[in-house]
C-alpha cells in the first residue's frame, strides 16, 4: 500500500460550540429505545452512550455533500472522494453529563491520511470531540470517530438480498427498521442518504437496502449492556467490519471475561459486523 499525503495531524483551528442535551431530547432518545422516560429529569446524568445528540453537525442544507452527509462537526477538505463510511470510534467517559447542563464542545480533525492503492484513491479521517462543562477546562468526555472517504463506484448496481438468512449466533437480536433509522438520524441530525434514501443506497452506493447508522448499531449494543447487565462503562473502542441493513436482524452478544466486557453485533448471515471492547 502506498500512503500519500499527511499522516499525522491535519492543521486546522478547532471548532467550538455550545450544546445542551435538554430533557425533551433525552426523553425522545428514551422513546426511540422503548425505555421508561419518567426517570429522566434536569440535573440527572445522561446515560453513557447517549452523547450522540451533542455531536451532530449543523451544516446548512445548501452546503451538504452530494451523499447528504452533514459533516463531522468540522469542515472536511474536498478531496474528490464522494463516498464515506464509519470505520470505528473510541470513547472515554471522564465524568457524567447532566441533562440540561450547558456543554462546550470542541471538535477538530486529529488525522487525515490520503491513500493511493491498486483499488483507487481513499482517505482515512479521524475527528476528535471533547465535551466539557461550559465553566470548566477538564473534559467530561472525549470521543474520536474514524471514517474512510472513497471514490464513487464506477457502476454500483444492487447487491442481491440474502434469500434465506441463517440463525443469528447471539442470544438476543433486534431489527433496526425504517422508523428506528429515521428517529436516530433525526436525533443525530444525520442526513446521509444511505440511511434515508433507499434508491440512492441501492443504485448509487450499491447496497441492497438502507444502511444502519454505525452510531445506532453501537448504541444498540451499549444499551444492551447497560440495561440487561447493569454495566457502567468508562470507555469503549468500536470497530466496524461490515454494514448492517434495514429490516434485517442484528444479533447482540455481550461476553464477560475476567471483569472485561466484549460486545459483538452480527448481521443476518451470522457474520460479525461490529466489535466493541468495553472499559469498566
Amino acid at each position: 500500500m502506498d500512503d500519500r499525503g499527511p499522516k499525522a495531524e491535519h492543521k486546522q483551528d478547532p471548532v467550538v460550540r455550545l450544546e445542551t442535551c435538554t430533557l425533551a431530547t433525552a426523553r425522545r432518545v428514551a422513546a426511540m429505545l422503548d425505555l421508561d422516560r419518567d426517570g429522566l429529569a434536569d440535573g440527572t446524568p445522561l446515560p453513557r452512550g447517549w452523547q450522540f445528540v451533542l455531536l451532530g453537525a449543523d451544516t446548512p442544507r445548501s452546503e451538504l455533500r452530494r451523499d447528504g452527509f452533514p459533516g463531522l462537526g468540522v469542515p472536511l477538505p474536498d478531496l474528490g472522494l464522494p463516498r464515506l463510511m464509519l470505520l470505528g470510534r473510541t470513547v472515554r467517559f471522564l465524568g457524567d453529563i447532566q441533562i440540561g447542563q450547558p456543554i462546550r464542545r470542541t471538535s477538530s480533525i486529529a488525522k487525515l491520511s490520503p491513500r493511493e492503492t491498486e483499488n483507487g484513491r481513499s482517505a482515512v479521517v479521524t475527528v476528535s470531540h471533547e465535551l466539557h462543562d461550559a465553566s470548566r477546562a477538564d473534559p467530561l468526555l472525549v470521543e474520536t470517530q474514524t471514517y474512510i472517504m472513497m471514490e464513487a463506484r464506477p457502476t454500483a448496481g444492487r447487491q442481491d438480498p440474502v434469500d434465506a438468512p441463517v440463525p443469528v449466533p447471539a442470544p438476543f437480536s433486534v431489527v433496526p427498521d425504517e422508523t428506528l433509522l429515521f428517529q436516530y438520524s433525526a436525533l443525530a441530525f444525520n442526513s446521509h442518504r444511505i440511511h434515508l434514501d433507499r434508491d440512492y443506497a441501492r443504485d448509487v452506493e450499491g447496497f441492497p437496502d438502507l444502511v444502519v447508522n454505525g452510531g445506532l448499531a453501537t448504541l444498540l449494543l451499549t444499551e444492551h449492556l447497560r440495561t440487561r447487565h447493569a454495566v457502567v462503562s468508562t470507555g469503549l473502542s468500536a470497530r466496524h467490519m461490515r454494514p448492517l441493513f434495514c429490516g434485517r436482524p442484528m444479533g447482540l452478544l455481550a461476553e464477560e471475561r475476567e471483569g472485561n466486557w466484549s460486545l459483538s453485533g452480527f448481521d443476518e448471515t451470522g457474520a460479525l459486523a461490529l466489535s466493541i471492547e468495553i472499559q469498566t
